[in-house]
């Protein structure tokens, strides 16, 4: 049992996996849903996927290995309750410039996805030439969204600003004002019918759209609502569970993570689908992350 985090430690790892100093992951729980638009409860999130985690193997059953031995430190939780989206980002990046500056890889639970932001701004500190791969059903490239630039419809109209390479996996829904900006702009976009009908192809554009460093951002909602239920604002027609393994593993073998997140997972009264999935892929991503120089994914 991890003592720092009592009886919520991610995956319920031996306590000696699970110290601040020598874990190579740091979870970052963000209970903030301050900018939902829609239905509100992904503050609830962090502390759902965390209890899911419990149920989860150690053991990866796809890659034959367990991966917890890096470490995997969950830090108390960075933000909650009713505090302005403004203070929220400071207290994540000053949370995550910790993890960061240690050389850990923090990885964010939501929580709204504009709990991203800080997050990306403090491992770019460390990075400079971070990129980003986007999983959501949403382009999240609005200007300002309800009178704030730091809404979760805005969340990668900024690290676009921010000169930020990127990619947006599962995209299936935007506004006029988002697609004028994909066209003029020439953004990486690849939906779930292109990646479904054409994989091979959407994984090769998918790495040439990004540089070395890469930081994912998971929107919950970039799978399909029959998988993952629980969250604000579902979208008919998402991407499968394995889609979305396929390309995360990929990344995994040929780029270096060094950063991520799981957002917008909104628990659901009687039933724990959605945070389950959520806590796979995480542990999934920590799992990728190791895999660099292991070879090619299996065909």
């Amino acid at each position: 049992m991890n003592k720092q985090w009592p009886g919520n430690a991610f995956l319920k790892i031996p306590e000696a996996y699970a110290q601040r100093q020598t874990a190579r992951f740091v979870i970052l729980p963000i209970a903030f849903d301050g900018t939902a638009t829609y239905r509100k409860g992904c503050c609830r999130g962090p502390d759902a996927i965390l209890e899911a985690s419990s149920q989860i193997e150690d053991f990866d059953e796809q890659l034959a290995d367990q991966f917890f031995a890096a470490g995997i430190y969950t830090h108390p939780h960075v933000a909650q309750g009713d505090e302005t989206v403004e203070a929220v980002q400071e207290k994540i990046y000053a949370a995550a410039r910790g993890v960061v500056d240690a050389a850990q890889i923090p990885i964010g639970l939501g929580g709204d996805h504009s709990v991203s932001l800080a997050l990306i701004r403090a491992v770019r500190r460390r990075y400079p030439d971070l990129s980003v791969l986007h999983f959501d059903a949403h382009a999240d490239l609005r200007a300002s969204y309800h009178d704030s630039p730091l809404n979760h419809g805005c969340v990668m109209r900024r690290v676009h600003e921010w000169g930020i390479r990127a990619v947006s996996v599962g995209v299936r829904s935007y506004c006029r004002e988002e697609f004028e900006l994909i066209r003029e702009q020439g953004l990486a976009i690849i939906g779930p019918d292109h990646l479904r009908r054409r994989p091979a192809d959407s994984i090769r554009a998918i790495l040439a759209a990004l540089g070395e460093p890469v930081y994912i951002t998971f929107d919950i909602d970039g799978l399909d609502p029959s998988i993952a239920p629980g969250t604000g604002t579902p979208e008919p027609g998402g991407l499968a569970y394995r889609e979305a393994l396929n390309v995360l593993e990929n990344v995994g073998r040929n780029r270096t993570l060094v950063g991520a997140d799981m957002v917008e997972v909104m628990p659901l009264p009687d039933q724990s689908v959605t945070e389950v999935t959520a806590a796979r892929l995480v542990y999934k991503i920590i799992a990728f992350a190791q895999l660099a120089g292991r070879g090619p994914a299996a065909e």
